[in-house]
């Protein structure tokens, strides 16, 4: 199988239909020998019901969940451990980024163990957010830069790809434990300790949403989260 697309869900009752129809139609197109997993992660809305009748007219999808919410990181984790594709990427339900942009790190995957999007890499990654949003995405990038050693440009893009056996060796490794929205770092951070080949692609989004982020409660949480991943990730092996 060519490629596994990871689609983590929770509340997503409003689009998760039309998401699937857009990634089934674009799987059929363009990648045949291909599956998209979404995983529920523990929705209290009527997503899993939504998801279930959108099932029956797309033989590329399915689902996976599980009943209690654990957060993004950890409904990550699971498709990517459960995927069956060659390359498997991961993308949210609103499909943020589009769909042709996988194609792309499908392609550069053949020659490295994992692509990463790059939002200040895109001339245009940051257009459509407001100003404290990009000042706090900035600012916290720069921030892991320094305190993590992290020597990418990016850590939190919501699109990234992994060869099956790199995405195997980072999710399935131990000290892979943020379920929250830190996990990225943490995935990436494993990657350079094991020494995996990481590959930058700009990255831009095409269709955003309203951010349900926090300044000051989910800024100070993501700093927390850092200081946890450097101590549990960068301990030698």
């Amino acid at each position: 199988m060519n490629l596994t697309l990871v689609i983590p869900m929770y509340n997503e009752s409003a689009i998760v239909a039309d998401t699937m129809k857009t990634v089934e139609a674009w799987l059929a197109l363009n990648f045949p020998d291909s599956e998209a997993i979404f995983v529920n992660d523990g929705s209290t809305d009527d997503t899993k019901a939504a998801a279930e009748k959108a099932l029956a007219g797309c033989p590329h999808i399915r689902l996976g969940g599980y009943e209690k919410n654990r957060g993004k990181g950890f409904a990550v984790k699971t498709g990517m451990l459960e995927g069956r594709g060659d390359i498997i990427a991961f993308t949210d339900c609103d499909l943020a980024y589009g769909l042709d942009i996988v194609a792309d790190f499908y392609k550069a995957n053949q020659t490295c163990d994992i692509v990463i999007g790059s939002r200040p890499l895109h001339p245009e990654g940051y257009a459509g957010y407001t100003p404290l949003r990009k000042l706090m995405s900035k600012s916290y990038l720069r921030l892991v830069k320094i305190a993590a050693g992290f020597p990418w440009s990016d850590s939190q893009s919501g699109i990234k790809s992994f060869t099956a056996a790199a995405a195997k060796k980072v999710f399935g490794d131990p000290d892979f434990q943020t379920d929250g929205f830190s996990f990225d770092l943490e995935a990436l951070m494993i990657a350079k300790r094991e020494g995996l080949s990481v590959r930058e692609m700009p990255a831009k989004i095409i269709n955003h949403r309203e951010s349900h982020i926090s300044p000051l409660r989910d800024t100070a949480r993501m700093l927390r989260q850092l200081m946890i991943i450097k101590r549990r990730v960068g301990k030698k092996k």
